[in-house]
């Protein structure tokens, strides 16, 4: 998906002290008890002249006791990169041995990477076929999911692209979006459309509606034939996804509101049966929040799990209070906030302990430590 709020420092005027959303969040702790949230009247300042975050942290939010757990005291989020040229940060993934974060800036047609040793970020990939969503599968490759060719594609060791998918039936893929492996090698896969539509983000030019080449849908990579399986169509558009922990759920993200007016905003959640296919689909969350007495409703993109089941996912397009990552339990009950002053596209699990997660928002890189791990390796 696409985004035109501006970025943090364009709002450095707007910054109020700490102190002052300390006491916000606070007073409406009433609110969430009650499973509501007031949303904050400013945005947070980010930049060089940031007054300091006294701990602890007052934009990680405890919705339900059950999240309490999972906030550290002493852990700020931390903006790790911005630049005014870098358009809308997307598809993080953590590769392990190398020890860096990598994401694609869709419409740039790059994918950057940040080094955790110093910190040091530089351009990954240029061109990168306007990629969205990346992972690594369990050897270490990386996988990619392009817009602007509408492929998905494995990098391989001596530095060749595979493409793993690009047809289905007979006709062109959408423009798949993000991308999981399972264990067994198999690669699940959205194609929901957006970018690969459009030629802001893909090659096609936009005439208002997206029309899709065919049915929005999830599809599975056999490892050992190769072949394409669609295993899911009974959503609109779908985004981000991930498996449970134990891979026997998936969870996929439905941001078909954007274009279909009886969607709903919300992550939806299969059985995985026998590996290869999908059963009982069914609401796992809803995106509505009550924002000053108002409910309201944007979108979960990209989206992880960690070891206990948790769901992180990268939430925006309804303003401060809402925008940066909601985190539900495993029943579905949202139960903390990490608020961020732009619209979160995605996240993932990282760092030598897995415990720090990064979240790509439109122009900037943030991260934050938790008191949890990734449940997979990307």
């Amino acid at each position: 998906m696409k985004d035109s709020a501006p970025s943090s420092t364009d709002r450095k005027t707007e910054s109020r002290p700490d102190s002052s959303r300390r006491n916000f969040l606070a007073a409406m702790s009433g609110a969430l008890a009650a499973g509501a949230v007031a949303t904050t009247a400013v945005a947070r300042d980010y930049g060089p002249n940031a007054p300091p975050t006294r701990y602890p942290e007052p934009d990680v939010v405890v919705l339900d006791d059950r999240f309490k757990k999972y906030k550290l005291g002493n852990s700020p989020i931390q903006r790790l990169y911005h630049s005014p040229e870098m358009l809308w940060a997307e598809g993080p993934a953590w590769n392990g041995v190398g020890r860096y974060l990598l994401w694609s800036d869709i419409p740039r047609n790059i994918q950057l990477r940040w080094l955790e040793e110093d910190g040091h970020v530089s351009t990954f990939r240029n061109p990168a076929g306007h990629s969205n969503g990346n992972t690594f599968d369990f050897q270490g490759r990386q996988i990619s999911c392009q817009h602007g060719t509408r492929k998905v594609v494995r990098y391989e060791y001596n530095g060749e692209v595979t493409v793993l998918a690009e047809i289905f039936d007979g006709k062109s893929l959408n423009g798949p979006n993000d991308a999981v492996v399972h264990p067994n090698g198999d690669i699940w896969f959205t194609d929901p459309g957006y970018g690969g539509l459009m030629n802001y983000e893909g090659v096609r030019a936009n005439t208002g509606s997206v029309q899709p080449y065919q049915k929005e849908a999830i599809y599975r990579i056999d490892a050992k034939s190769g072949q394409i399986h669609k295993v899911a169509d009974q959503i609109h558009k779908p985004n981000g996804l991930c498996f449970s922990p134990d891979y026997k759920k998936l969870y996929v993200a439905d941001t078909g509101k954007s274009h279909y007016p009886d969607a709903v905003e919300d992550i939806k959640v299969w059985d995985v049966v026998g590996e290869k296919t999908l059963a009982n689909v069914k609401q796992f969350a809803s995106m509505a929040l009550t924002i000053n007495g108002v409910k309201k409703a944007g979108f979960a993109d990209g989206i992880r799990a960690d070891v206990d089941g948790n769901i992180w996912a990268s939430s925006g397009w309804v303003g401060d209070g809402y925008d940066g990552v909601h985190i539900f339990a495993p029943d579905g009950t949202r139960i903390g906030q990490i608020l961020l002053p732009e619209i979160c596209g995605n996240v993932c699990f990282g760092g030598s302990r897995r415990n720090r997660l990064f979240m790509t928002a439109s122009t900037s890189l943030y991260a934050v430590y938790v008191e949890t791990t990734g449940a997979h390796i990307s």
